[in-house]
Parts: C-alpha cells; structure tokens; sequence
C-alpha cells in the first residue's frame, strides 16, 4: 500500500495540535557547557592558542535538550532521569526550572556525578567563535544506584495523562534494560507511541515504535560501512525493522537529509531542508527525536513525522550551540516549502 503525500495543511494541522501534548521523556540528562574567549596570541610556551576568558554558559543537553525542545515546540515534556548533588546536577535543575517545565520526577544521588560536555570556543573581536576543542566528563550510574529504582518506580507508578513516551540513551548507565522495558510497556498499556535515540546501544531497544538513529550509530550498530551506496542504506534500514521490531525506522544523513523505513512501504528518502553549509550540530539529534515523537503523539503517521523532524533539524543547525526549534519556525518552513500540495 503506497503511503499518502503529505500536504502543508496537514502538517500544519499536527503543528497546531502540539500543544498541550504529554510526553514523558527517560533520559541521561547531561549539561552543556559552553567556555567562550578571544585569541590573543600563540603560547611562548606550547604551540597553542591563548584565549583571554570571556564567559562560561551552561544549557540543557543530552536528553534534556529533547525536553527543552518538546516545550519550545508547544508540548508538557516530563523529564524523568538522574542528576548528581554537585554544581552541574543543581545548574539544570534551576535551568528546567526557570523553562517552565520543572523536575519533579528527576532524581538526585548524591554519588552520581552528573555528565558535562565542556566545550571551548574561541575567536576575534569582530568573528564568531568556533569550536575547538570538547572536554568530556564522563561517567556511569552505579548498579545499584537506588535512584534507578526510584525512577523505576516513576515509570511503574506514573498517574497522569501521557501522549508519548520517549527514550534518550547517552550511555551513562541508567537506560537498563529492565527499565527500557518498563517504558515499552507504560507505553504499550497507554496504546501511545514510544521512541529511542541511542548513542551506543541501539540493538538494544526491542518493541519501540520508532528509533531515529543517525548513519554512524547504525553502522557502529551493524557493524557495516554504508558510505553513500544506498543499497547498503537500503539493507540496513530494513534489517533494523526486523531486528528491533518497530513499526519505523528514520535514519538521519546529515547534508543527505533522511530515510523512513516502514514495512510493507517504499523508502522514503527525504532531502536537507535548508542549506548544506552548517553552523553547529550540537544536540540536533535532540531537536529530531523531540519534533519526531511530539508528532506522533498527535497523531502524525512516521512520513508525516520525519517530514516535520527534518525542518526542524535544518532550523537548529543554523543556530550556534545546544539551541531549540519553535512551532513557529517550523510552521514558516512548511509555508515555504513549495514542493507540497
């Protein structure tokens, strides 16, 4: 059965139905950071740059940067993960907080160091400043944290509405997969949508609804090299859906835009919306698997969804650092795009 072509106006009628959708999101919620300062000169003592310090800014990462853009997409993001006691863990609390969105089912261990991706950016006086270097601070939830059985607990327990369940898996230790397997069936039970984005272990996550992997994370996966033969995409895509069992696959290219896999549908290859010169990637993974799950939980077919993940991953990537896409700008995209009926 061929799927239908999706119109502006239907996209545009999931857009408006955004708002208000719930979505529990378990994630590894991680803090970015970003350490900004101007070239003053070489080091007399190393050929390295010396930067006079201009600033240091913290925004929310990793699953949390999903969660900040389900909210700036109209959506009431639940943030469900783990933060450490420590200066970071206590930033992104106050940062969930002063978004609106809250933290009341976020956990705190104390014996937890919460992840940080410190990045460097440096440039002159009149140039914007670049990447140069990311400094990670990498670590696990330990085994028997009693915090993941806290959040366990959450997800056994959870009371209210929810539209949507999604999984952000950054490899830090909480996504177990007796917990993936609680959220695959809260999800089940609720007959709603649930999603992954993983880093590491996308194998893992059987009976989800949808995954929205990039090319290097279903390589590393499959143990192959896709390169740009779209056989090879073609034979990893629908290898996914057998193996993982999920109602879609949407892997994401980069410049090469997407592919939506669906059984017993033709591959759907969708080109970059927006230019092909890029400003910053930081957290567009994020930005994707936000719009692609806020879509489903309002009704949205994977098409129709992908559709509106890719314009929103054009948008975030012409924006510097961990950034946010509204339902404003993905609206104007939709208008502007002339190749729908």
């Amino acid at each position: 059965m061929k799927r239908p072509a999706p119109s502006a106006s239907r996209l545009r009628g999931l857009l408006e139905a955004f708002r208000g959708r719930r979505v529990l999101v378990v994630a590894d919620l991680v803090a970015d950071e970003f350490l900004s300062g101007r070239v003053e000169r070489v080091s007399r003592e190393a050929p390295v740059l010396i930067l006079q310090y201009d600033g240091t800014e913290v925004r929310l990462g990793g699953g949390a940067n999903a969660v900040h853009n389900i909210h700036t997409l109209g959506g009431k993001p639940i943030p469900l993960g783990v933060l450490g006691g420590d200066d970071h863990g206590r930033r992104l609390r106050t940062l969930l907080k002063e978004t609106g969105v809250g933290s009341r089912l976020v956990v705190t261990d104390a014996a937890y160091v919460t992840p940080v991706k410190t990045r460097i950016l440096a440039g002159g006086v009149h140039s914007a400043k670049q990447q140069m270097v990311r400094i990670d601070k990498a670590t696990r939830l330990a085994e028997k944290s009693p915090a993941r059985r806290a959040v366990l607990q959450a997800l056994h327990d959870f009371p209210g509405r929810v539209d949507a369940v999604l999984v952000s898996d950054y490899g830090f230790g909480l996504l177990t997969p007796e917990l993936v397997e609680r959220a695959v069936a809260l999800a089940r039970k609720r007959r709603i949508p649930v999603t992954v984005d993983s880093r590491f272990g996308l194998l893992g996550f059987k009976g989800m609804t949808a995954v929205t992997p990039n090319e290097q994370e279903v390589e590393a996966a499959l143990g192959i090299s896709i390169g740009n033969d779209l056989d090879h995409l073609e034979a990893a895509g629908r290898t996914l859906l057998r193996r993982l069992g999920v109602q879609a696959v949407v892997i994401t290219r980069g410049g090469d835009g997407m592919a939506v896999f669906e059984p017993g549908q033709a591959t759907l290859h969708i080109p970059i919306y927006g230019s092909d010169q890029v400003t910053d990637v930081t957290g567009a993974g994020d930005t994707v698997i936000a719009t692609f799950t806020l879509a489903l939980s309002a009704g949205a077919s994977p098409a129709e969804a992908a559709l509106l993940a890719n314009y929103a991953g054009g948008i975030v990537v012409m924006k510097r650092g961990t950034a946010t896409v509204s339902a404003a700008e993905l609206d104007r995209a939709v208008a502007q795009d002339h190749s729908l009926p």
